[in-house]
């Protein structure tokens, strides 16, 4: 799942970072302002802990134990030059690092605990090429895009980095696969019809059926805690410019994810509802443990492109309310299977840097 991390890390290199103190813990304080790590309007997170401290690190998924976290990073001092895939405990020590499962080949994306916790999959481009694929440069349109890499396929590995299958072949970008609660099923993005559309397997990567059929950018797809529906982000081109921007940038193996809005619909792609219309980027969508609600990340608050914060919305589109509130960046929203921790990716105390961080804390409904 590719990120948008990008997008305002580059706007931001005057701004100054808010650090914010908390006087030590005491039992007259309220539980959500005993952790530093807490923003004082933050109630529904207690006992955060950061796992990660320093380089790029994203899309922190849970092992179905709850036990572990599978996640991709950027890391200088871990000599990882692009995406890799790490696994991290829930109880990891400062000073260890966290281990690879992947190749360590090519740029790696959307890792995912198969059931059993004793297998991973995640999408690789090492068989295009083993070195990291350019990065696109900035556009003179100043237009913000994300590339959508052709090499990317999708692969089941063990948790010493060996791959054991590959569960894609086609053509074109395959990528962004999550795993239902349910251990039946996989969802995935794909370009093999001509355009990104959602689409299931199963966990051998056969039965592949097609869910979403509409002109843009189908995305970032989650199950709902009973296996029924699927979450994501779209963009929907409409107008004849837009949809020639889109097509123009899809031809280049590029989309703008500026403008993006959250979708549901049954795994069989019926029942297919808009969510949110708030404008601006709303995405990395997750279903809340109840399955009534979803959280996610957006800028729709925003006007020069940040912050993004995570926003919690009923099914129906009703109830929207903000969770987390650090100055540039919070994403990558996942619970628990058991409901009890949330996991996400934030730049709070990075030192001032421009570091994109793993934590969790307790969820407090």
């Amino acid at each position: 799942m590719v990120r948008i991390v990008g997008l305002f890390m580059v706007s931001v290199t005057m701004m100054s970072w808010i650090r914010i103190s908390y006087p030590p813990a005491t039992d007259t304080l309220l539980p959500q302002i005993r952790d530093s790590l807490i923003y004082p309007k933050e109630v529904h997170f207690k006992h955060m802990k950061q796992l990660t401290f320093g380089g790029d690190n994203a899309e922190a998924y849970w092992s179905f134990d709850n036990e572990r976290l599978v996640f991709q990073a950027t890391n200088e001092e871990w000599h990882v030059a692009c995406d890799q895939i790490f696994i991290i405990d829930r109880e990891q020590v400062k000073s260890t690092l966290p281990k690879m499962v992947s190749t360590g080949l090519g740029r790696t994306t959307c890792s995912y605990f198969m059931p059993g916790d004793s297998t991973i999959l995640y999408a690789s481009t090492h068989l295009a090429d083993e070195n990291c694929p350019p990065v696109p440069e900035r556009r003179a349109d100043g237009k913000y895009v994300w590339p959508i890499y052709s090499g990317f396929d999708i692969f089941l590995a063990d948790l010493e980095g060996n791959i054991i299958s590959q569960l894609t072949n086609t053509r074109g970008y395959d990528a962004e696969a999550t795993v239902s609660p349910n251990g039946d099923l996989i969802v995935f993005t794909s370009i093999r019809s001509g355009d990104l559309e959602l689409y299931t397997m199963d966990l051998d990567g056969k039965r592949v059926h097609q869910i979403t059929n509409t002109l843009g950018y189908d995305g970032g797809a989650f199950f709902s805690p009973d296996g029924e529906y699927l979450v994501f982000r779209a963009s929907r081109p409409k107008t004849e410019e837009e949809v020639r921007i889109y097509k123009e940038l899809l031809s280049k193996d590029l989309v703008q994810p500026t403008l993006m809005e959250l979708f549901v619909c049954r795994i069989d792609g019926t029942d297919m509802r808009q969510i949110t219309s708030l404008g601006n980027a709303n995405w990395a969508p997750f279903y809340h443990p109840s399955g009534k609600k979803i959280i996610f990340s957006s800028n729709h608050r925003s006007v020069r492109g940040f912050p993004f914060n995570l926003f919690m919305i009923n099914i129906d589109g009703s109830g929207l309310e903000q969770i987390s509130f650090d100055p540039t960046f919070d994403s990558f929203p996942m619970f628990s299977h058991d409901g009890k921790y949330i996991a996400f990716s934030s730049n709070r105390n990075n030192g001032g840097t421009r570091s994109t961080n793993l934590f969790i804390a307790e969820w407090i409904d």
